[in-house]
C-alpha cells in the first residue's frame, strides 16, 4: 500500500511509464499508524489562471499553492465554478497558467504527459462506440508518437481490465455496458499507460448512488494495489472523506484553496468506515467549509 503522509491537526501543504504496470504489495499497515511524509509528486506555486471573454478578463484561479505527495490520494472539493476542473487541467498540461508554476515529478505537466506519466479520467467515459471494451482500453497505447505494437497493447489492456474487474466484458461494445462498466473501461484505458499520476474529474458524477459507492471502493482497491498518485475532483463530501488522505477545499471570490484537511481515518477503509466518529467529524468540517466557500469567504 502506498505510504501516506504523517497526519497533522492543522492545515498543511502537501513509478514509471513503461509497458508493465507495477503492482504494490498487499497493505500491511497498522490501521492508524502515522507514516513518514512522502516527497511532493505534484507541486503548484502561485498558480493563477485568467480567461478572456468579450474583452473582459476573469480570474478563475488565484494564487494556488499545493503539494501532492507521491503515492497519495487527494481530493479537490468546492462549489461549482471554484476552479477545481481548471486546476486539474493545469496539472494535466491541458491548460497553461497565466501566473505561477506547476511540476509533475519535477517536469512541466506537458512534458510529463508526453512521457505517459499522467493518466486522465473524466466524468464521461468517451469510449469509441465501434470498438470493444478491450480495444478501447488499449487505444491510447496504439496512437501518438510512442505507439505500442498492437499485440502488446491488447495484452496490457487485458491486464488492466482484470484490474478493474471487467475481464468478462472485454469483447462487448460500449452500448452493451452499464454506465459504471464504461467508466471502469475509461479507468483501465488511463492505467494502461502505466502513469505515475492519475487525474480524475468527477468520474462517478453521472452514476447512481449505489454504483458510485461500488466504484469508489474499486478505485480505492486500485490505488492500494498500484501506488499511483491520484487527484480526484468531486462534489461529494462522503466520497472525498472515504477515498482521500487529504482534501483540498476550494472557494470562490476569488477561486482559491482555503484549507487542506488531513483525513485521519484507518488506512484500510470499508463500509464500517462511514460509521466512525472521525468520519462524521471530517464530513461536518468539510460541509462548514463548503458553506463558507459558497459565500466566497472564510470564517
Amino acid at each position: 500500500m502506498p505510504r501516506a503522509p504523517a497526519r497533522e491537526k492543522t492545515t498543511r501543504s502537501q513509478p514509471s511509464s513503461e509497458a508493465v504496470l507495477s503492482i504494490a504489495p498487499a497493505p500491511t499497515l497498522a490501521e492508524t499508524a502515522p507514516l513518514a511524509v512522502a516527497p511532493a509528486h505534484i507541486t503548484a506555486r502561485g498558480v493563477s489562471v485568467d480567461f478572456a471573454h468579450d474583452g473582459m478578463v476573469q480570474r478563475v484561479l488565484s494564487g494556488i499553492d499545493i503539494d501532492v505527495p507521491r503515492g497519495s490520494f487527494v481530493s479537490l472539493i468546492g462549489p461549482s465554478g471554484c476552479g477545481k476542473s481548471t486546476l486539474l487541467k493545469v496539472m494535466a498540461g491541458l491548460l497553461t497558467p497565466s501566473e505561477g508554476d506547476v511540476t509533475v515529478a519535477g517536469l512541466a505537466p506537458g512534458e510529463a504527459a508526453k512521457r505517459h506519466m499522467i493518466g486522465l479520467v473524466f466524468q464521461e467515459a468517451t469510449l469509441l462506440p465501434w470498438k470493444t471494451a478491450l480495444e478501447n482500453a488499449a487505444f491510447l497505447l496504439t496512437v501518438g508518437g510512442r505507439a505500442t505494437p498492437k499485440d502488446v497493447a491488447l495484452d496490457k489492456a487485458n491486464e488492466m481490465l482484470r484490474l478493474v474487474k471487467l475481464e468478462g466484458a472485454a469483447r462487448k461494445l460500449p452500448s452493451q455496458l452499464s454506465g459504471g462498466m464504461r467508466q471502469r473501461v475509461a479507468i483501465a484505458r488511463a492505467l494502461a499507460l502505466d502513469p505515475e499520476v492519475l487525474l480524475m474529474d468527477e468520474p462517478f458524477g453521472a452514476l447512481d448512488a449505489i454504483t458510485r459507492e461500488e466504484m469508489s471502493r474499486g478505485l480505492l482497491d486500485i490505488w492500494e494495489r498500484t501506488g499511483k498518485t491520484i487527484v480526484l475532483v468531486t462534489h461529494s463530501i462522503d466520497e472525498a472523506v472515504f477515498l482521500s488522505r487529504d482534501v483540498h477545499v476550494m472557494a470562490t471570490g476569488p477561486a482559491r484553496i482555503i484549507e487542506t484537511l488531513p483525513i485521519e481515518l484507518p488506512a484500510h477503509r470499508d463500509e464500517d468506515t462511514f460509521n466512525l466518529p472521525a468520519f462524521g467529524e471530517a464530513e461536518a468540517h468539510l460541509r462548514r467549509l463548503l458553506i463558507q466557500g459558497h459565500a466566497g469567504e472564510r470564517a
